[in-house]
């Protein structure tokens, strides 16, 4: 009976000794976990400096916001999914037209650092985030959060995807304004494959925004009408990579030519683009439909 009860000792005490190291290890991460976090109240400063808010943002630069977020530009895709499916031997959707090229690559580095992004895009990290409140990312969450009516963001992202990604991303309106017989990707070849075919003649002034390089698109879809692909340069960014059912309501900034009528299906348009992204050759005009 004894031995009984000085075994039953023994493993109580070995029981709380472990459960004294498992619990000494827990409060240890927790403290460097809260120490990581914290750093003498660094991160809670950095989370409210100036450059998360107006005025300050407009005026960042790429490498103000990447000395704190520079893992945005570090992190690249697995090499292979948890199920084991390699990157290398399937499609992203990105890569689904001849304007992409190299492997797949994560988000960030797509708008800012690969080939593409870097030939004709001009893309900041203030193009698209013109920062958000630490406290609450849901509009009229609190009384010092933004109004419902602010639409610089959708509930909890940290940018409004309508008024941003949709500028690129949105849906080809092939019948609904183009009036064309069907989707790019079915009648393209029945125009070459070739935007400017129709576009080369009118709408001269295009992509005359801060964030894109207006001439080297132009280039690339002229360059491509040799072998069949301009059209690709143009259709990457307007539906060949849609990832939203509408199409984007485009600015209609004045060209050369322009008609004095505005036609039904851009009545209701902009008539010219945002003008924090305005460029002096499409600066808004008189008259300008």
């Amino acid at each position: 009976m004894e031995n009984s009860i000085k075994w039953i000792l023994v493993a109580l005490v070995i029981l709380a000794s472990a459960w004294g190291v498992g619990a000494g290890r827990d409060a240890q991460q927790a403290a460097d976990r809260e120490s990581v976090m914290d750093l003498d109240g660094k991160l809670l400063r950095a989370s409210y400096s100036p450059l998360h808010f107006k005025p300050a943002i407009d005026t960042a630069t790429d490498a103000q916001c990447l000395a704190c977020h520079k893992e945005v530009l570090e992190d690249k895709p697995r090499v292979a999914s948890p199920a084991g499916v390699r990157a290398a031997d399937s499609i992203a959707w990105y890569q689904r037209t001849s304007t992409y090229s190299g492997e797949q690559d994560s988000f960030h580095r797509r708008h800012l650092t690969t080939p593409m992004a870097q030939a004709l895009m001009d893309l900041r990290c203030n193009t698209c985030h013109q920062g958000h409140d630490p406290r609450e990312e849901a509009q009229g969450a609190s009384a010092t959060s933004a109004p419902q009516a602010d639409r610089g963001f959708t509930l909890r992202k940290q940018v409004n995807p309508e008024t941003t990604c949709l500028k690129c991303h949105g849906q080809f309106p092939a019948k609904e304004i183009m009036g064309l017989p069907g989707p790019w990707s079915e009648v393209k070849d029945t125009f070459q494959n070739d935007c400017l075919a129709c576009h080369g003649a009118f709408r001269t002034n295009r992509h005359q925004v801060s964030y894109l390089k207006a001439d080297a698109i132009e280039a690339a879809a002229k360059a491509g009408t040799a072998n069949k692909t301009g059209g690709d340069v143009c259709y990457g960014c307007h539906g060949g990579r849609a990832w939203y059912r509408t199409a984007y309501p485009y600015a209609r900034n004045s060209w050369p030519g322009m008609p004095e009528v505005t036609p039904e299906w851009a009545r209701l348009r902009p008539r010219h683009s945002e003008m924090r992204f305005l460029t002096s050759s499409a600066a808004p005009t008189a008259g300008a439909h």
